[in-house]
């Protein structure tokens, strides 16, 4: 006997009034490299995760068409596909698997370890670049905590990566992606004046045409953050859009920490007034206390000082069809 699924088919309807699917982007490290739980995946799970997207009709959206895809086809779930380091588990174990289903992506390698242990070699980076689904993003030449470095430091570093990508690719890519996630206002200002388009950090939201192209949210998936549950929940997350987020410097000294943080929403915004925050504050996850001093003007009061590497804020709202409007902001503590 067949038996219909009318949860299917009310979540289906509910779609359809959602305008603004924005594009989820998703980043991966290791690939089978299980004594490394914060940073891997296990195979079998990345399969399903790809299964998921696939059996919700979510779309892998080529790199090369990413501007386009930013402000056309809005109703169309999408995804945009990034792994982070150039390991070589993610030749070994992904590749052949992306390959075989051409599935786009992004590799983000950061020049100094190529060729190193464990890492890929540049004829193997070579070779899945000739395929035209297949981006080789800037990750810098060594990987350091660059935020924290003066200037100079930050340019040689970029400058270095940038020479052997022309050298041994041919050309530098439009796509940056942060060391740790990591960026400061001159960070910033660095990877624009190197001609980058887009650079992304590891603070977790959905990306559309009002976000800061040099800011880019990824959600950052591993053994912990890649549970089935979880990832089925990252597949329903849309923009939550923002005109402006206080304040514009995410590298706090101590004087700056805890920041005085204000959000400034774009209008009608479904049930904005009912949204939660959380904060690791104090190093613990917490409700954060808020205000709408308008009604798309919101103050988040963090009462403890950050601490650790990175401070942290999540804001969610509820949308129709099981669905979140999800941002992310990631401070990055000074030494």
């Amino acid at each position: 006997m067949f038996l219909f699924n009318h949860s299917n088919l009310y979540s289906t309807t509910l779609e359809k009034n959602i305008k603004d699917f924005g594009i989820i982007s998703l980043m991966y490290h290791r690939f089978e490299e299980n004594k490394y739980p914060s940073t891997n995946i296990k195979i079998e799970d990345f399969k399903k995760h790809l299964s998921i997207i696939q059996n919700q009709d979510i779309q892998f959206i080529n790199p090369t068409n990413f501007s386009n895809e930013l402000v056309s086809n809005k109703s169309q779930r999408k995804i945009l596909l990034t792994i982070d380091d150039s390991f070589l588990s993610f030749y070994q174990n992904a590749w052949p698997i992306l390959k075989r289903k051409k599935i786009p992506f992004i590799l983000f390698v950061n020049t100094r370890e190529v060729g190193s242990f464990n890492y890929m070699s540049w004829e193997q980076i070579r070779e899945i670049n000739k395929y035209n689904f297949v981006e080789i993003g800037n990750h810098s030449h060594s990987h350091e905590y660059l935020v924290d470095e003066e200037p100079s430091v930050i340019k040689d570093d970029i400058e270095k990566s940038i020479s052997i990508f022309k050298n041994e690719l041919g050309k530098n890519s439009e796509f940056f992606s942060y060391p740790f996630g990591e960026y400061s206002l001159e960070f910033k200002k660095i990877i624009k004046s190197f001609k980058f388009k887009y650079a992304f950090g590891q603070h977790s939201g959905v990306i559309d045409e009002t976000k800061d192209n040099f800011e880019l949210p990824r959600f950052p998936i591993n053994e912990k953050y890649g549970d089935l549950k979880r990832f089925k929940t990252l597949t329903k997350t849309l923009p939550l859009k923002y005109k402006s987020i206080l304040p514009n410097e995410k590298y706090l000294s101590d004087n700056d920490n805890p920041p005085n943080v204000k959000i400034e929403f774009f209008d009608n915004i479904n049930n904005l007034n009912l949204i939660n925050c959380y904060s690791n504050e104090g190093n613990k996850w917490r409700n954060s206390k808020i205000k709408f001093s308008d009604k798309n003007k919101l103050e988040i009061f963090i009462e403890e000082k950050f601490v650790g590497e990175r401070g942290r804020i999540n804001c969610s709202v509820k949308e129709n069809g099981g669905y979140w409007r999800w941002l992310g902001i990631q401070f990055v503590l000074a030494d």
